[in-house]
């Protein structure tokens, strides 16, 4: 079990029930969750507990930034951490995402959020 401990990632989603099921569903695939309900509190909870491995975001957010700003600080600031997308209505093209990070359009499926995060770590 020791191994999901070096699997943390932060979910940046400002709808409640959005982010209680995927985080339900990382924790259910073995990552260590956690949440933030915008990017200026995910910011806040980098600079305190450092490093995590993947950033899953929200676009469109309430706050100082959007998800996709998020991203690009986030790139700059902690280069290793990869990078996930989600949005229902936005879609950004493949070269305004940081660092080869993926896109995953809502709704999504559980069992694809979990595989698209795999996929980031394998790379």
């Amino acid at each position: 079990m020791g191994y999901s401990m070096h699997r943390k990632v932060l979910l940046v989603e400002d709808e409640t029930i959005v982010r209680l099921i995927g985080s339900d569903a990382l924790s259910d695939a073995g990552y260590e969750v956690v949440e933030a309900g915008s990017a200026d509190e995910a910011i806040r909870i980098l600079e305190a507990i450092g490093e995590v491995q993947v950033l899953f975001t929200d676009i469109r957010m309430p706050g100082s930034m959007n998800g996709l700003e998020l991203a690009k600080l986030v790139h700059d600031r902690w280069p290793t951490i990869k990078i996930l997308l989600t949005s229902g209505d936005t879609f950004p093209p493949k070269d305004v995402i940081p660092d080869d990070g993926q896109f995953l359009p809502k709704p999504y499926k559980i069992e694809t959020l979990a595989q698209k995060v795999d996929d980031l770590l394998s790379r």
